[in-house]
């Protein structure tokens, strides 16, 4: 028994030993130009995915009106269409140069309209680690927030104030 627990134990600080000579030794690159790491998606997508956990069950308090829409654009224009882009514009450049590239939320392969509102809103109130993604909790109100997620929500179907508030 004392054989096999040194044998563990052993093996253990061999891998913590060789984890931090591969990434103290510049193997694991940082650059958003780098391939990403085996499972790096997955494990990326499983974390976010436990760290949501049940808020993805809230469900937005406001009222889906021409208001709400033209508030949440405001504020999208203002936070987040650098990275996510508006309505009719193309990607910024910078964006191309990201890693992982931000979806561009009015572009129909990248919108999230499926996605759960109290998801959108935990990422828009959190952000999300190493992507770039920042957390809007210190900068926004709840309802700016949820007015933000309001929008996202419906970028298929904008109604002309909305998209008005775009070009404003």
């Amino acid at each position: 028994m004392r054989g096999f627990v040194l044998g563990v134990f052993l093996t253990l600080l061999a891998l913590a030993v060789g984890g931090y000579w591969f990434v103290s030794s510049g193997k694991l690159s940082m650059a958003t130009t780098a391939t990403p790491l085996p499972m790096e998606k997955t494990v990326a997508k499983l974390a976010l995915r436990a760290s949501i956990g049940s808020a993805k069950d809230q469900t937005n308090p406001l009222a889906l009106d021409d208001s709400t829409m033209v508030a949440g654009a405001k504020l999208f224009k203002d936070h987040c269409a650098g990275c996510h882009g508006a309505p009719q514009q193309p990607q910024s450049a910078f964006t191309k140069a990201m890693f992982p590239p931000p979806p561009q939320l009015f572009v129909k392969d990248d919108m999230v309209t499926d996605d759960p509102q109290g998801e959108t809103y935990w990422k828009v109130t959190h952000g999300i680690r190493l992507s770039g993604m920042a957390g809007f909790a210190a900068i926004l109100s709840d309802t700016e927030r949820w007015q933000v997620t309001m929008l996202v929500a419906h970028a298929d179907k904008l109604p002309p104030t909305a998209l008005e508030a775009f070009a404003h």
